[in-house]
């Protein structure tokens, strides 16, 4: 089940808030918090690269998490998660459905995969972090925003006050989004050629929901596991639904090659 050649690597976890405001901004620091208790009680280490807020919370972060196996674990957490609720940002009090889209790349060693980044591929822009005011306001512009021309993909790190650091990080975060986008389309050519309809996953759709009410339950829509304890799931304990993930990944590799064969 992690026996890919990037498994064993460190990982770098972003969360990006859907559409719907404050209410969406409010379920990705839950998904923050989640995340981070989770890797606590794996023993993993984790640094927040990147954080933009918002007013109901988070739009977006990017959260190092290091340890042996941190990427084989959670790239089961790829995708679109739900959340079904009475939002506690409606004065009715109505239920409302948000979504945040959680991206997992590995943090690269350069003897894992071979990307070059050419300099004249990537735009640099520098700029000042962000702070409270006063004293915590960086006065100098030590904020890195690196965007890969040909892929369109745009990286920022702002925690570190040395741009120097910062662009270091950024590369890292780079170096992984383009390995995990190859990989992606080695995989979606395999599935291509060898897989049926039925094996594809559609693009774009959700992969977990979470119901706080009238019923209270997480329902994983890949594996189909059901969790009735919310609140142990949003507290970290994940464990059931990436091993879930990763035997049926491991099982449906498995057949795609005896067809192959």
């Amino acid at each position: 089940m992690l026996s890919g050649p990037e498994d064993r690597s460190d990982a770098i976890l972003t969360i990006n808030s859907g559409a719907g405001g404050n209410e969406a901004e409010d379920w990705s620091t839950v998904l923050q918090r989640m995340y981070l208790r989770w890797a606590t009680k794996k023993g993993f280490e984790c640094e927040i690269l990147d954080l933009q807020a918002g007013d109901g919370g988070i739009k977006s972060a990017t959260i190092a998490v290091r340890g042996t196996y941190a990427y084989g674990f959670l790239r089961a957490e790829n995708g679109v998660h739900r959340l079904i609720r009475n939002s506690p940002f409606d004065a009715n009090d109505r239920r409302h459905t948000s979504f945040s889209a959680i991206e997992v790349v590995p943090e690269l060693d350069d003897e894992i995969g071979e990307i070059e980044i050419r300099s004249e591929d990537l735009k640099v822009d520098t700029f000042r972090a962000g702070g409270k005011g006063g004293q915590h306001v960086n006065k100098v512009e030590s904020a890195i925003r690196l965007t890969h021309i040909p892929t369109g993909i745009i990286v920022a790190c702002q925690q570190e006050r040395s741009q120097h650091k910062n662009r270091s990080s950024a590369m890292k975060i780079m170096r992984g989004k383009l390995y995990e986008l190859e990989r992606q389309k080695r995989e979606a050519a395999f599935e291509s050629n060898y897989c049926s309809d039925k094996m594809k996953n559609g693009f774009g759709s959700h992969i977990r929901t979470y119901v706080m009410n009238p019923k209270q339950f997480v329902k994983d829509e890949r594996t189909e596991l059901k969790e009735g304890n919310i609140q142990v799931v949003l507290d970290g304990d994940i464990d059931p639904f990436i091993h879930a993930f990763l035997l049926m990944n491991a099982e449906k590799r498995k057949e795609q090659l005896k067809k192959h064969i």
